[in-house]
């Protein structure tokens, strides 16, 4: 006589009964209940190689019950558990290297952009002497500053906060509101959009470019516009400041006029497109 259908064993993977392999071992690993408790032993450990994907320290849970599965693996030898030892103790120390490998690059590349940017301000041969004069431990600890105080720098908005203080006292003033585009031509308020032109602004890889160029700009604007003063650092810095302030008003009038045709805009009415006629006139035979 058949056993009862509640008692039928059904693999919960492959969905075969224990009338199709009479041969095959079954499980019962977890909490579930019915016939969804059995698991073919083979199709459980297909299931778990796909779980752990080699690494047998992955824990594993059942999806219908959430129970954790217990795993027995054989006991390792002494050799295999020498070997095994080395193996964890290896991984271990791959991770520090690699990461103590990373922060050394860095470092030495933060050190190597800010002899750079030294040489690149006061030029080539009294940066050179410069260098050469300095104490090393002075070096070591004042070059590597200097890349991470521009993207210091560059991390501070200040157009922001003059667009912000300009935007909230732009009703204040007529010129302002002239100036500002607070009204349209038929005199009434603009829409108060979303300002959302922030965080395209300062995306990681922009805040990077702009710090790593502004001594470059700085050099080339100062050389440029202010060829008479002698000392090339008060070039640089009038240099950069001019840059910084021509590239601020650039940013703020570009927001503005994106934040203006936001506040200007209008979905129009929806328009029923209109059909052609369809030609019903008989076919001559």
């Amino acid at each position: 006589m058949d056993p009862p259908e509640v008692d039928r064993r059904t693999c919960w993977v492959c969905f075969g009964t224990e009338d199709d392999d009479t041969s095959a071992l079954w499980s019962r690993p977890c909490r579930c209940r019915g016939t969804t408790k059995w698991v073919h032993d083979s199709c459980l450990q297909r299931w778990f190689d796909e779980k752990q994907r080699g690494n047998p320290t992955v824990r594993v849970f059942c999806p219908q019950c959430n129970t954790e599965y217990t795993i027995d693996y054989p006991a390792l030898g002494p050799l295999l558990l020498l070997i095994d030892s080395g193996d964890k103790m290896i991984n271990k120390l791959s991770n520090v290297v690699a990461a103590g490998g990373v922060i050394g690059s860095l470092y030495w590349s933060a050190v190597t952009f800010g002899a750079i940017s030294v040489m690149q301000v006061m030029g080539h041969k009294q940066g050179f002497e410069m260098l050469e004069k300095a104490d090393p431990l002075f070096l070591l600890v004042g070059l590597p500053v200097i890349p991470f105080g521009l993207i210091l720098a560059k991390m501070i908005r200040w157009e922001d906060y003059i667009l912000n203080l300009w935007r909230k006292n732009s009703q204040s003033f007529w010129i302002f509101r002239k100036l500002f585009g607070d009204y349209d031509s038929e005199n009434r308020p603009l829409r108060q959009p979303e300002d959302t032109s922030q965080n395209d602004l300062n995306s990681s890889t922009r805040i990077l470019c702009g710090a790593f160029t502004l001594p470059t700009f700085a050099t080339a604007f100062g050389n440029y516009l202010f060829p008479k003063v002698e000392s090339p650092l008060k070039r640089v810095i009038l240099g950069g400041a001019t840059f910084i302030l021509v590239k601020g008003v650039i940013q703020i009038y570009y927001r503005q006029q994106q934040y203006l045709r936001l506040a200007r805009r209008q979905i129009k009415d929806f328009v029923e497109p209109i059909s052609k006629p369809s030609d019903d006139r008989p076919t001559s035979l």
